[in-house]
């Protein structure tokens, strides 16, 4: 059971709030975002200062083969497993300054908690943080952490490129950060994962923590449509074969697919026209496909109505389906710890599934793992507006601290 609300120690929020506004320049834009892709220059200053911060406190520091970083701080028994805690650095082109490293900076302000209150964990505790979460330069998102569990091989995404031709594994040397651990080799006995909402619903129900019970799955999709480039002045309407025309029909499929399968969603979040001239009928277009769903057979139904859908344009589409990652149901007792010590801290609490993916997906599957919410104003995320107060951030990591103690208890 979770002490009493007066008896709790707290996390220091203006601390926290400072490391959010210090490691914001590492990539800072000029609207208030961060543009911090990862493996990057400014990826390796965010790391750097992520270890010297780490090292300071008496942390020993471990980085595998991707890149990921272990800072653990030690407990009274070294036979146990240590507790994890942590997110990722990276973030979108254009981000915010809270997407993912909220999770990191709060389990480093757990760690002076710990020494600043002479508290000692049986288990070591672990902040974590997880190479190339966001996928927005290396497909696939949540890298690091795929590897880790064991959803991906170490080799085959060593060999991923980005646009430029550059692989995962030259970026990685590139910044000095393929480490020597071998990946997987750490074990934790439990990982609690402190994130913003990134959608718009604790804000709406004026809730302060969102108790997350587990993670949509999701499927990515990639569509190439081939038609006919033409003369736009002198083709006739009739006689065209316009790959735009045919794109834009699975657009409006894929919405209005994941409306007719509640709370499923659906997004084209890309797309590529050829040859992108004004004057010519489009020949080619490419098209990127996002759709989630808290249930497999909810994305089974979705991916069996868009393939109806194509079938039924009478076009020359092409569909293939690159990536996916199925629902994730978090473990009870951490959730039920979650529910617990917010409620103890007097906190508003509510349950919720993660439209997002995270890195605690991947987790789930080789240790018990949970994750909590902090509201996002306006529900905005990738964007340079991005935002949660100090206070939010703050309760978060209090519920975050009172976790990782009752989990250390047993």
């Amino acid at each position: 059971m979770p002490a009493s609300g007066t008896n709790m120690p707290r996390i220091n929020g203006n601390r926290l709030w400072a490391d959010i506004v210090a490691t914001a320049r590492f990539g800072g834009t000029d609207n208030g975002g961060v543009t911090r892709l990862t493996l990057t220059e400014e990826d390796r200053h965010v790391r750097d200062w992520f270890i010297a911060e780490c090292r300071s406190l008496g942390c020993t520091i471990e980085i595998d083969r991707i890149g990921n970083i272990f800072a653990t701080y030690p407990g009274e028994d070294p036979s146990l497993q240590p507790i994890a805690v942590g997110s990722h650095l990276d973030t979108q082109p254009q981000g915010g300054r809270f997407d993912g490293i909220l999770g990191v900076l709060a389990g480093v302000e757990l760690i002076r908690t710990l020494k600043e209150t002479a508290t000692v964990l049986r288990h070591g505790l672990t902040v974590v943080n997880w190479t190339n979460e966001e996928g927005s330069r290396f497909s696939p998102a949540m890298m690091g952490s795929g590897v880790f569990a064991g959803a991906s091989r170490l080799e085959a995404i060593e060999a991923v490129r980005d646009r430029d031709g550059t692989s995962v594994l030259s970026a990685l040397e590139a910044i000095g950060y393929r480490g020597e651990t071998l990946v997987g080799h750490l074990g934790f006995a439990a990982y609690v994962e402190l994130h913003i909402e990134q959608g718009p619903l604790l804000e709406a129900a004026a809730t302060e923590i969102g108790i997350v019970t587990g993670v949509q799955g999701v499927r990515w999709f990639d569509v190439s449509i081939s038609g006919t480039e033409a003369h736009a002045g002198s083709t006739p309407m009739a006689q065209r074969d316009d790959a735009l025309v045919a794109a834009s029909e699975i657009v409006l499929a894929v919405r209005d697919i994941a409306r007719r399968h509640p709370p499923g969603v659906g997004t084209v979040g890309f797309a590529s026209v050829g040859p992108n001239s004004r004057n010519v009928v489009p020949g080619s277009v490419q098209l990127q496909i996002d759709m989630r769903h808290p249930s497999e057979a909810g994305l089974d139904q979705m991916q069996a109505a868009l393939e109806q859908a194509i079938e039924a344009s009478h076009s020359n589409i092409a569909l293939r389906h690159i990536w996916s990652k199925q629902p994730v149901v978090f473990d009870p007792a951490i959730v039920d710890a979650v529910r617990a010590n917010a409620a103890a801290l007097g906190l508003s609490a509510t349950e919720v599934v993660s439209g997002a993916g995270h890195d605690a997906a991947h987790i789930a599957g080789i240790c018990p793992t949970a994750m909590i919410f902090v509201p996002s104003k306006d529900g905005l995320s990738h964007n340079e507006a991005e935002y949660s107060s100090p206070e939010e951030c703050s309760r978060g990591a209090d519920v975050l601290l009172q976790t990782v103690l009752q989990i250390d208890l047993k």
